[in-house]
């Protein structure tokens, strides 16, 4: 399969293509000897700049046929002029060649120079972000700081508003019983106090109610009246005053009865 020839194919380790021997004929130039310095990855196979290069060179090979012989002045005149023209054109090639190189280069410049302000910026990304999060960080714990010193403050300016007159108060033991909502009944536990830690002394603990022979001796004891209950049946109530009028509530029931059946 494809696939098979893809992944056991020995392309990578091929020798350059196979030049056979060769012998050029006394008098002759092949034009194949001019490409003599294009081998196999570096020119071959062609693309379009050798083909151009190609071009060029018999451009010039037919340029030198047509040359005129130095057997006169007026044909070295001729002969001078010619190649001043073939040298202007060989300089604005160059300078062309030059210009598109130039021009590579700018390129690749630029996308180094892209590359390396995308990755600046990146790295300024970074650095930018944890110092946001160094002064989040900072800024939360200020804020918490804060908090906690304006109610230390506020529970210092409540205890000095109790004593404006700075006069020393006694405890009021029967004060702090009446009030469900002191330090007796609901003490706080920001003070020490835990009052979930000694919730097992006030579990009931009796005899009567912990075992069985308890509970037989207090059912023995209860009198028969406790379990003997006497319902008496409600007494209906007056609906109609004393003038003969049916009172609101009472016609409010009516209605009610009315819509339920």
């Amino acid at each position: 399969t494809l696939g098979t020839q893809t992944d056991y194919r020995d392309g990578e380790a091929q020798t350059d293509p196979y030049s056979p021997e060769y012998i050029v004929r006394s008098g002759s130039v092949p034009e194949i000897l001019t490409l003599a310095t294009l081998t196999w990855g570096r020119g071959l196979p062609a693309g379009q700049a050798e083909m151009e290069i190609i071009d060029r060179i018999r451009e010039k090979r037919a340029w030198e046929a047509a040359l005129p012989p130095m057997d006169s002045p007026s044909h070295i005149a001729k002969r001078l002029s010619m190649m001043e023209e073939m040298e202007r054109k060989e300089w604005a090639y160059r300078e062309e060649e030059i210009d598109k190189l130039q021009k590579v280069q700018l390129e690749v410049f630029k996308k180094l120079l892209q590359r390396r302000q995308e990755n600046q910026d990146e790295l300024d990304a970074m650095r930018l972000y944890s110092h946001w999060q160094n002064h989040q960080k900072a800024k939360e714990e200020k804020i918490q700081k804060i908090q906690l010193d304006c109610a230390l403050m506020l529970r210092k300016l409540i205890a000095k508003r109790k004593n404006v007159m700075g006069k020393l108060e006694r405890r009021d033991i029967i004060k702090e019983y009446n009030d469900f909502s002191s330090q007796t009944y609901a003490p706080l536990s920001r003070i020490g106090f835990f009052p979930d830690n000694i919730s097992d002394c006030y579990v009931l603990k009796n005899v009567y109610l912990n075992t069985f022979a308890g509970l037989c001796e207090l059912e023995a004891s209860i009198k028969d009246s406790v379990n003997q209950l006497k319902i008496k049946a409600p007494q209906p109530k007056c609906t109609i005053t004393k003038t003969g009028y049916i009172k609101r509530s009472a016609r409010l029931e009516a209605v009610l009865a009315q819509v339920h059946q």
